[in-house]
């Protein structure tokens, strides 16, 4: 059925053949403990972070955009893939190279791509699209389709009917701001 070309293959096929593991991730970029981002995420962090034994970075105050709170010290905290890995695979992360799909994985080169947001809020959010999930905080919604937008574009990744559509609306009611994107591939 995925090979059919009508209908919309994306929520036909969702999943198909995705394993976590086929995007290897958390690697260290830069091989000083910067480029990967469960050592310490850049964004969010309002007070400067102390170095400790278990953790590269501790303490600080971090901001959770997607549920508008802060939260002190990193523990609370997850990094999301704003454009989840399973959507990558089924917007055409599928038919990557195993090394595109760690770079994409870790992509340092878009401060957009890896943010720090609670836990909480990263878990409800699983591997859905704006069409079923969204940021609770309202005043969230504008960035995140933004940004979402162009973490596809970066990497050429497909949308689905639903999806345009979820992000048509919402693009909406926002600013009409410009977005500048480095394609990744």
């Amino acid at each position: 059925m995925c090979d059919l070309p009508s209908g919309d293959r994306q929520a036909r096929c969702h999943g198909m053949g995705y394993e976590r593991s086929k995007f290897r991730h958390w690697i260290d970029t830069d091989t000083y403990g910067r480029g990967n981002p469960r050592r310490g995420p850049q964004n969010g962090n309002r007070q400067p972070a102390r170095r400790g034994a278990a953790l590269p970075r501790s303490g600080g105050e971090w901001y959770s955009p997607y549920d508008d709170r802060y939260i002190q010290g990193p523990r609370g905290l997850d990094i999301d893939h704003l454009v989840p890995l399973a959507e990558a695979w089924d917007s055409g992360a599928s038919a990557w190279s195993p090394a595109e799909r760690q770079a994409y994985a870790n992509d340092p080169g878009d401060a957009r791509a890896l943010i720090a947001v609670s836990a909480a809020s990263n878990r409800s959010k699983a591997d859905q699209d704006p069409a079923t999930w969204l940021p609770p905080a309202a005043g969230s919604r504008c960035q995140y389709v933004t940004d979402w937008v162009a973490d596809k574009t970066r990497w050429d990744l497909s949308i689905d009917t639903s999806e345009e559509a979820a992000l048509s609306q919402i693009l909406s009611h926002c600013p009409n701001t410009p977005v500048t994107v480095t394609l990744a591939r």
